[in-house]
């Protein structure tokens, strides 16, 4: 695991559920130089300062569709972790070209900032939703990831490192199915979508810990994924409200039955872990068998059909799992 002790780091989307939960992770365990905030939303930085601080710690009021912003605010940073996005479905299907100017022209202004500022490492925070998409959100994303990938042939001589981190829904994210179930259990009914739908779940630390690791570990251009377990919303529902009613009201629009985070189409680019998955970026080489030690373990090809979706997973959280983790 990557030592963040004496760097300056930046996140971006820094009072959303990821960021805060690694702006406490970091100050708790790690001894910064300092630890930037930069988002948009006065009032979510200014209860954010309320419930943490500390002495290394900053709030920069910035939006990443600004370039010149993101410049000013990259003086001087080590390390930026990227998670401010667009990221509701049905939102970005309404109003698609402010999804496209935060998820793709935003990263670009990151990318290009963070080049010219000197920033060493830069790790971006995709989804399962940017494979094979068929939502506007999922296919910004991809954009976005390809951004990041390919940035690394733009550094240079300032060496700056892109790479990208994967993975799929949080647990208890603002946005997330279980506020929301919460919110309306007293009805008596929860909707499923689908009975047969499946998403893969990690906790916020889970995630907050494997980005952690990532910027330890890259060398720039890896798609990053880790081993997460599926679950099925019916099992969710129940674990969460047993005594309501599930009533199937349809996939909405963009959505998907299942959710994929390695392609069959990528596998000849994806070595497999003990703990995670790496996809190398297409552009490096045919033989990924030379760039495959990461952590000290050496990765291993996975086969030629080899897909990893929600509904083919070898790890499966029950009722009482899901319910362990939801209190």
């Amino acid at each position: 695991m990557g030592n963040l002790d004496g760097k300056s780091i930046l996140v971006t989307g820094g009072t959303g559920s990821f960021g805060q939960a690694f702006v406490k992770h970091v100050i708790a365990n790690h001894d910064v130089k300092r630890l930037v905030v930069f988002s948009r939303d006065e009032l979510k930085q200014f209860e954010m300062n309320n419930e943490i601080f500390a002495p290394n710690l900053r709030y920069f009021i910035g939006d990443i569709r600004d370039a010149g912003r993101l410049e000013r605010a990259f003086d001087g940073i080590d390390t930026i972790v990227h998670a401010a996005a667009m990221k509701q479905v049905v939102a970005a299907e309404y109003n698609p070209i402010e999804c496209i100017k935060t998820n793709i022209i935003g990263a670009e202004n990151i990318i290009n900032a963070a080049i010219n500022t000197g920033v060493k490492d830069v790790i971006a925070l995709s989804t399962d939703k940017a494979v094979n998409p068929i939502n506007l959100y999922g296919a910004t994303k991809l954009c976005s990831d390809k951004l990041f990938v390919a940035a690394n042939y733009l550094s240079g001589d300032a060496y700056t490192k892109f790479s990208v981190v994967r993975y799929g829904n949080v647990v208890g994210s603002r946005g997330s199915v279980v506020p929301f179930f919460n919110s309306i259990r007293h009805t008596g009914v929860l909707p499923i979508t689908n009975p047969k739908m499946t998403r893969f779940w990690i906790t916020l630390d889970a995630g907050v810990a494997f980005v952690e690791r990532c910027i330890g570990m890259m060398q720039g251009g890896e798609v990053f994924i880790p081993r997460i377990p599926s679950m099925r919303m019916t099992d969710l529902a129940t674990a969460m409200a047993p005594e309501c009613k599930q009533k199937t009201v349809g996939i909405r629009p963009g959505e998907k039955l299942h959710e994929i985070m390695v392609p069959e189409d990528e596998a000849r680019q994806t070595s497999e872990f003990e703990n995670f998955f790496i996809i190398q970026p297409s552009m490096y080489k045919d033989d990924i068998s030379e760039r495959n030690l990461y952590d000290g373990e050496t990765g291993k090809p996975v086969a030629e059909d080899f897909s990893y979706s929600s509904n083919n997973n070898d790890q499966w959280l029950t009722q009482e799992d899901l319910l362990e983790i939801i209190k």
